[in-house]
């Protein structure tokens, strides 16, 4: 070899050397709230902008998932949107971020305005199934419900009390994939994140309330559930960075302006 080849081959070395110290960065990973997670990806690649020496991984799987990754340590912050974080998570540091409504949602074909606690109870055990019975047209109604584990069917089912699923209803594992089953279904009915409606569907009222942020922050509508952040122990260094940001200015203002309601 001579001496030109050695000394590029040594000058390329000390280049990626260079290179691999530059791109280390402190890992932080994120699990839990599929309902969250959209929103939280969103906050992570603003604050990973800010903080380029920090790398944030958000990753889905429901309530339970964040709960259980928390308590496992494979995740450094659980996600969980629960009226009620369960007696597991009673050694888990929760911090609230956000709140966030659940919207009662149909196809926007269906004539449906609105319905009541009582009429929304009775369609999902089974009672009532013809929109006809509700004021609607002579059509079947088709159910779609998440998960066992799900944050947002665990609160759906506390705030609206005595649910006993019917055995019929379609079972989705994500907001996206009730929305998408709505969407596509003309006598669908299902719930989801405030935050994740769009033109595809049609939130309906309950109890005459519409599923607004201003209704949520009324607190007239009912269907609203928290937003936790779930740590062991106190959070600190990157992951104390990160919830701080998420309950900063700035990220209060994403979390409101993605159609969740801020905490402070």
């Amino acid at each position: 070899m001579n001496k030109r080849y050695l000394a590029a081959m040594s000058l390329i070395t000390a280049v990626l050397m260079l290179a691999g110290c530059g791109t280390k960065r402190e890992a932080v990973i994120m699990a839990g709230s599929t309902a969250f997670q959209p929103f939280a990806e969103k906050l992570a690649d603003q604050f990973m902008t800010l903080n380029p020496g920090i790398n944030v991984t958000v990753q889905g799987g429901g309530s339970a998932v964040g709960i259980q990754s928390a308590l496992a340590g494979t995740a450094q912050i659980g996600m969980a949107d629960l009226v009620q974080l369960p007696e597991e998570a009673k050694d888990l540091t929760a911090t609230e971020v956000a709140r966030d409504g659940i919207a009662i949602v149909v196809n926007p074909g269906n004539k449906i305005e609105g319905l009541t606690i009582k009429q929304v109870r009775e369609i999902f055990n089974g009672v009532i199934t013809n929109w006809k019975q509700v004021g609607g047209d002579n059509w079947p109604i088709t159910v779609v419900s998440r998960e066992a584990g799900s944050g947002t069917r665990t609160s759906f089912e506390q705030i609206v009390g005595d649910i006993s699923l019917m055995k019929e209803a379609l079972i989705q594992d994500s907001n996206g994939t009730i929305r998408e089953t709505v969407a596509n279904d003309a006598n669908a009915v299902g719930y989801l994140s405030h935050g994740l409606i769009n033109e595809k569907i049609k939130p309906v009222k309950l109890d005459g309330v519409e599923c607004t942020t201003e209704q949520i922050i009324s607190g007239k509508f009912k269907l609203v559930r928290p937003v936790f952040l779930l740590t062991q122990g106190p959070p600190e260094g990157a992951v104390k960075q990160v919830i701080d940001y998420m309950l900063s200015p700035e990220g209060q203002e994403t979390i409101k302006s993605s159609g969740l309601i801020p905490v402070k």
